[in-house]
């Protein structure tokens, strides 16, 4: 029995320590994962029929789930820069992916010179890896980051080397993460552990975004399920996505770290596969309607946030506030968006009667002036939405946003979650008013609009 206890005591002294699960509750780690072109629909846990994605179903039932958030602007840059900020896309004024060619031609001195000012517009803006450093984390940035190096956006660590390094526009060596595995990210989690600092994770990457080239033991699974072998492909690029979730969850799992982790899941803007394989389908990746912008949220905090879905409206604008609220860090006094963690913690109500949301074109016609590119507005107020249309210029992507119909479009999101069905000539009195909501939100000087309906 002597020898057994001595045994024991002793492998357990050999043993390394265990990090303890909440030894800095004031300053919880923070895993921020952003999915990439992914339509609201396409989870497990929000009902899909084929794709299947156990992690992220699994972490929706630890989380707060919004299964009514959104995005204001349903384009990989605007949507990231929002979370960098905290600030709408006509704030921070990074509203498209990159400079008008209109402007000047692309392979130019001059192009380089307007991609330099656009990234410069992230320097006027405290940014969330900025306000955690000041409360002493690290910061780790992969996948899908368009503002130059990482360190310019404030991150300590990082895989994106950034414009003007060759393949800097969007990501460059980051986009590896998920796809060449997750090594990177994991080494990070261990230094910051070593170092005994909170840490900021960005997990960014290029999943299910195309190409759509995923493992073949994963496409097989759809293959068979769906007509098309480019949806196919697309489910399996959810999938593959998942899985290295799973991978990053699991691992803060073993290092002992969930119970102190603040997980924040959403993606940057939808995606509906064209079963042609050409590209993406009207009305999700860049557009105002459901499919580009409606993109489910969690929040998961174990002992902290109250599980369960919730059908209050939020938008990715509240994430930076909450983020730096959970942090104990600084909030600047502009941010447009709430922090959640008195919803989600202290069972608050929300407070908030409406959300809004802007659509630009893919490019960018005048640097200063977000107007120049406006295309849509819209407002969500409890079941109505409406969306406004504007002329700003949309160049060489005319082709995504058609704007013939220039007529206000009002939607029942309860009943018609897919808007098939323009209201607008039913409810004038509500489209006054909620052209009047939008009208008080960014007062839009230059821009056409039809705020009433016509025969």
């Amino acid at each position: 029995m002597r020898t057994t206890i001595l045994t024991t005591l002793l492998a357990a002294l050999a043993a390394p320590a265990a990090v303890p699960a909440r030894a800095d509750s004031d300053r919880p780690n923070i895993v921020l994962i952003i999915s990439d072109d992914q339509a609201w629909t396409d989870y497990g846990f929000m009902g899909h029929p084929v794709i299947e994605t156990p992690h992220l179903d699994r972490l929706s039932e630890r989380s707060a789930l919004f299964t009514r958030a959104y995005v204001p602007t349903a384009l990989c840059r605007p949507a990231l820069a929002t979370l960098a900020t905290g600030l709408y896309a006509h704030q921070h004024k990074l509203t498209g992916n990159d400079p008008s060619p209109a402007l000047a031609p692309l392979k130019s001195p001059e192009y380089a010179e307007l991609r330099e000012r656009l990234i410069g517009h992230i320097d006027r803006h405290p940014t969330l890896p900025k306000l955690l450093g000041e409360r002493g984390y690290l910061s780790h940035q992969s996948g899908k980051w368009w503002e130059g190096s990482y360190r310019r956006g404030g991150f300590t660590h990082g895989m994106t080397r950034g414009f003007p390094e060759p393949g800097g526009r969007h990501g460059d060596d980051g986009l590896r993460i998920g796809r060449q595995g997750m090594d990177p990210v994991f080494e990070f989690i261990d230094h910051a552990v070593a170092e005994e600092k909170p840490f900021l994770l960005w997990y960014a990457p290029f999943m299910p975004h195309t190409p759509h080239n995923p493992p073949e033991r994963l496409l097989a699974k759809y293959r068979d399920r769906v007509e098309s072998i480019h949806v196919a492909r697309y489910y399996a690029m959810c999938e593959w996505f998942d899985e290295t979730c799973g991978e990053l969850i699991e691992y803060l799992d073993e290092k002992g770290l969930t119970e102190n982790t603040l997980t924040v899941y959403l993606g940057d803007n939808g995606w509906i596969q064209n079963p042609d394989g050409r590209g993406f389908a009207p009305r999700s990746k860049q557009s105002a309607h459901e499919g580009g912008t409606r993109q489910p949220t969690m929040l998961s905090w174990p002992g902290v946030i109250e599980p369960g879905r919730r059908d209050e409206l939020v938008s990715s604008i509240d994430l930076m506030p909450t983020m730096l609220s959970a942090a104990g860090a600084r909030i600047p006094e502009n941010l447009p968006g709430l922090d959640l963690l008195p919803v989600v913690r202290d069972g608050e109500p929300l407070g908030r009667e409406a959300i809004f949301g802007e659509t630009f074109a893919h490019d960018v016609a005048d640097l200063d002036d977000p107007e120049a590119s406006l295309i849509y507005r819209w407002v969500i107020d409890g079941r109505w939405k409406l969306l406004l249309t504007y002329d700003g210029a949309v160049g060489r992507y005319a082709k995504w946003h058609p704007r013939t119909d220039p007529r206000p479009q009002l939607y029942d999101l309860i009943d018609d979650p897919h808007e098939e069905k323009n209201l607008a000539a039913e409810h004038p009195e509500l489209v006054a008013r909620l052209a009047e909501k939008i009208a008080a939100w960014w007062p839009v000087t230059e821009r056409e609009v039809q705020t009433e309906w016509t025969e």
